[in-house]
């Protein structure tokens, strides 16, 4: 019941459990065999087993017979390495050689039907194999990460990542409203050009660009007029299509990412073992892939070497340090809520300024954006200032500025919305949409102003101007990794709330997102120096899709008020439930029978037994997962006492012969003095 399997020149030993391939392990019998620690505890265990059994066959509770097949059971065809490609077998030509003998005899002992099937699942993980490196090869700039991670680590590599899926994501909104809002409705209204049009129609969202489809106005029923085929019923479809897909796509990559983490939590120390011994990429033949792998790997080391320092250090506080490190605290989250509320009162003010019916400039007009993106670009800066004295790790520094500032940006969008739907208007849903197209293109504006007009011109003076008092009081320019993540997310935010009210958001946001990519790649290898302190960006990646998480709840929230409340377009005059009830109506009874029942009360209680007979599947998979993670560390464990045990009992045979050679010239010489003796 407790096979022994050598790989690699190591002995492993597996439980009753585990699966065991006879393609990947050899037996050996050897008279130290039987002297191991893992062979006596196993034995000590086979041995409880057997008494066990015996004391059940004897009390009747257990059939010998019954014994021998469940025994037999154990140990039948659950190989799951068998079924593996030899090349992916860790063993020796050799042994893949008599691998494949074996395979042969197996599919002659076990007939076609088994022989084909293995066959297949064979060439099924091979094809599944093919098309992940196809896919991986697809990537978009998989070369310029790969070198923006090794100058500057995983942390600012992890940014435009996140900024690559935001760019996926809009562009999988951009097909959905082209199929259900674009192409259906798209084709029977066209753009009315007015005497009065001019180009700064494109900033301000107005003039023939109001009369577009980039906005909800535009949309009317026109002659796609079917009780279930209309232009409300496929606009509310494409727009509920986006949230629910979001809140998947989110969803699941935060898990993934959470799960990463954990793993990540529980292993640090076999992480850094690895990256230590086994880090290095011996496929490397250019001197600077070489460079990059080395700085990549200094980057996660120190990375280790801060967070066990900052452990030390906190390990060593006493009671009055701590009392007075959380009285600072407190103290310090007081003005953190003063600044917030500051901030909000400013931003309301400005939008009472912005949105009166006599607009005078341009400037004013823009007014609530640059309040919102000059408290946007401060307050972070001063929460950064603050987290520091607060005397957290650097992750974790990381992680409170970033809830602050994602806290503070999402409440003032959230203050601007509320706002914006108090003033009473001909078209509201038209000026919100206008309101969040100037959000989103002022957004840009300011990236690329702050790239090209603040940080290359900074970058120039340090390097022409070293000495000069005003350029050593500014520092170095850092990629700082939490204000460019909060305005990913401040900008998929505005996307989702204003794709109700503006459908071709998403182009545009798709549009700015892929020119911010080469703005920021600009920034971080012309204009940046790589932080001299990194931070771990598994966890801070998690709390990236949290953010989005929340952001597309508010979205979600404002999007169930708006269907409420409409003034125009597709569904003016009408409320989204007078829709969904024509359409209902039209239907065939027993699809009204159907469409009843599962909103009603009766399909609640099997809905919910359903739920919990999945939940209660995931949970009991988990603690089989975790007794086999138990179960193999205890392997480990057995693995590192054989091996010990085999080096003590190599050096005691290398000593023998050594002690054994100096002891034959000393019998020598007392015979010989025993001999001469008289």
């Amino acid at each position: 019941n407790f096979p022994k399997s050598c790989r690699n020149g190591f002995l492993v030993y597996e439980s009753v459990e585990s699966t065991l391939s006879s393609d990947s392990c050899e037996y050996y019998h050897t008279e130290i065999f039987d002297l191991l620690p893992s062979v006596q505890a196993v034995r000590s265990q086979q041995d409880s087993y057997d008494t066990l059994k015996t004391s059940k066959v004897h009390q009747g509770g257990l059939q010998p017979g019954e014994a021998f097949s469940t025994e037999n059971q154990s140990r039948g065809p659950r190989d799951k390495l068998s079924l593996q490609p030899l090349r992916n077998l860790a063993i020796c030509m050799q042994g893949k050689r008599s691998a494949r003998e074996r395979r042969k005899i197996q599919i002659s002992n076990i007939g076609f039907w088994e022989s084909w099937r293995r066959s297949q699942s064979i060439n099924r993980k091979r094809v599944w194999a093919h098309m992940r490196e196809a896919g991986a090869s697809l990537l978009p700039w998989k070369q310029t990460l790969h070198k923006i991670q090794g100058r500057f680590g995983i942390g600012v590599k992890s940014y435009f990542v996140f900024l690559r899926y935001l760019i996926y994501l809009n562009l999988l909104h951009c097909a959905l409203i082209g199929g259900f809002i674009l192409g259906p409705t798209g084709f029977y209204e066209s753009l009315r050009f007015g005497g009065n049009d001019s180009v700064l129609d494109f900033l301000l969202g107005s003039g023939f660009l109001a009369r577009s489809p980039v906005f909800f106005g535009f949309y009317t029923r026109g002659s796609l007029n079917l009780d279930c085929l209309n232009t409300p019923l496929l606009y509310l479809a494409g727009i509920l299509s986006i949230i629910f897909l979001s809140l998947i796509m989110v969803v699941r990559r935060t898990t993934v990412g959470y799960k990463h983490t954990w793993m990540l939590e529980k292993r640090t120390s076999m992480n850094v073992s690895f990256k230590v011994f086994c880090g290095w990429d011996y496929s490397i033949h250019h001197p600077e892939s070489a460079e990059l792998k080395q700085s990549f790997i200094r980057n996660d080391l120190k990375l280790f070497l801060e967070e066990m320092k900052f452990n030390l250090k906190k390990a060593q506080r006493t009671l009055g340090q701590k009392l007075r490190l959380y009285l600072l605290r407190f103290i310090l989250n007081l003005i953190v809520v003063f600044l917030l509320g500051g901030a909000f009162t400013l931003i309301y003010l400005s939008t009472n300024v912005s949105l009166k019916e006599v607009r005078i400039s341009l400037i004013l007009q823009y007014l609530s954006p640059i309040t919102m993106t000059f408290v946007d670009l401060v307050l972070p800066q001063i929460f950064r200032k603050i987290s520091s004295f607060e005397d957290y790790s650097l992750t974790v520094q990381v992680n409170v500025t970033l809830v602050r500032s994602i806290f503070l940006k999402l409440a003032s969008l959230g203050i601007y919305l509320v706002f914006l739907f108090k003033t009473s208007r001909l078209c509201r849903e038209n000026q919100i949409g206008i309101e969040m197209y100037k959000l989103c293109i002022f957004n840009f504006l300011t990236t690329f102003c702050n790239t090209f007009l603040v940080n290359y011109p900074r970058k120039l003076l340090q390097e022409k101007h070293p000495t000069c008092f005003l350029v050593r009081l500014c520092g170095r320019q850092r990629f700082l990794i939490p204000f460019k993540v909060l305005d990913l997310v401040y900008i998929q935010t505005v996307l989702w709330v204003g794709v109700y009210y503006c459908p071709l958001l998403p182009m545009i946001g798709v549009v700015s997102l892929l020119v911010i990519f080469y703005i920021q790649k600009f920034d971080v290898l012309q204009c940046c120096e790589a932080e001299q302190r990194m931070f771990r960006a598994s966890s801070s990646s998690v709390l990236f899709h949290f953010m989005l998480l929340l952001g597309l709840l508010m979205a979600a929230i404002f999007l169930s008020v708006s269907c409420f409340r409409i003034s125009c377009g597709p569904l003016k005059n009408e409320t989204v439930l007078t829709v969904t009830n024509t359409c209902v109506t039209s239907l065939p009874n027993s699809v009204q029978n159907v469409l009843k029942y599962l909103s009603s009360q009766a399909f609640a209680l099997p809905l919910l037994l359903a739920k919990i007979i999945i939940l209660t599947s995931y949970v009991s998979r988990g603690r089989a997962n975790q007794k086999a993670i138990e179960r193999l560390k205890d392997m480990l464990i057995m693995c590192s006492s054989d091996k010990r045990f085999l080096v003590k009992q190599h050096a005691t045979l290398l000593r023998g012969p050594k002690n054994s050679s100096r002891a034959r010239p000393a019998a020598a010489e007392q015979k010989k003095l025993l001999h001469g003796a008289p």
